[in-house]
């Protein structure tokens, strides 16, 4: 167990043209995270692909288990050390559709946790999951979110009391959340003692361009870093287990 905890939270243009091409640029940005000290890296939701919901007709757009495209982000977490979170269409193996996060570890396993709490359109999509995903890097425990799971508070809750010392959300937020998502990741990390994280979407979408804001909340609720504009960007912050301990 470590007293400090480096994390990079990376505020992600997808790429077009699928996954690959999105596979590479993932890698690029793992390499510039490990430059920051980093341990943990958190990408947005869907980030392999963009949040273009219409892209998942096509059956390549989806990640099954063992995806041979997923090798070269294995890859770079073995070589860094890193343990990668990424977003992604993931088909399980008996088909079940999921919004899912994706948590590459070192060692190469792959965790995969899944949006609790669909919205509109991708009701129709995924089948919705039953909580956070809980991991652990160098005795924190991380608990992922993703998107709509940031709102509904039980979510929190249930992380928290499960010993997550870390409230990780992979999200795309637009310019019309701007006064609201910061309010919800302050209030998150407060009323749990943990940190909060984030990691948006940048860019336009089709749910309209994004508001940036990635990056870090203590467990007093207050901002500790943030994305300066609403493109790719690496924003990294190092977490002390002293500020947990204070307000515990």
């Amino acid at each position: 167990m470590t007293d400090a905890l480096t994390i990079s939270a990376i505020q992600y243009q997808a790429l077009a043209g699928g996954i690959a091409p999105n596979v590479e640029e993932h890698v690029r940005l793992i390499e510039d995270a490990e430059s920051h000290g980093a341990r943990l890296v958190v990408f947005p939701e869907l980030s392999l692909t963009g949040y273009n919901l219409a892209l998942l007709s096509a059956d390549e757009a989806w990640l099954r288990p063992d995806d041979a495209r997923l090798g070269d982000l294995r890859e770079i977490c073995r070589r860094t050390g890193i343990t990668a979170v990424a977003g992604a269409a993931y088909r399980e193996p008996d088909g079940t559709p999921r919004l899912a996060g994706l948590a590459i570890h070192p060692g190469g396993s792959i965790d995969f946790g899944f949006k609790t709490h669909l919205q509109g359109p991708e009701k129709d999509l995924f089948t919705e999951g039953d909580g956070a995903l809980l991991i652990e890097v160098d005795g924190w425990t991380a608990a992922l979110a993703i998107g709509a799971d940031l709102s509904v508070p039980a979510h929190s809750t249930e992380a928290a009391l499960a010993g997550a010392d870390i409230y990780a959300v992979s999200a795309v937020y637009t310019t019309e959340d701007d006064k609201r998502l910061p309010l919800h990741l302050g209030a998150r990390a407060m009323e749990h003692r943990m940190f909060g994280v984030l990691a948006n979407l940048g860019g336009d979408t089709p749910l309209g361009r994004s508001c940036g804001l990635s990056g870090f909340w203590g467990p007093d609720g207050h901002r500790m870093e943030h994305a300066v504009g609403v493109g790719t960007e690496v924003v990294t912050a190092v977490l002390q287990r002293g500020a947990l301990r204070r307000l515990r």
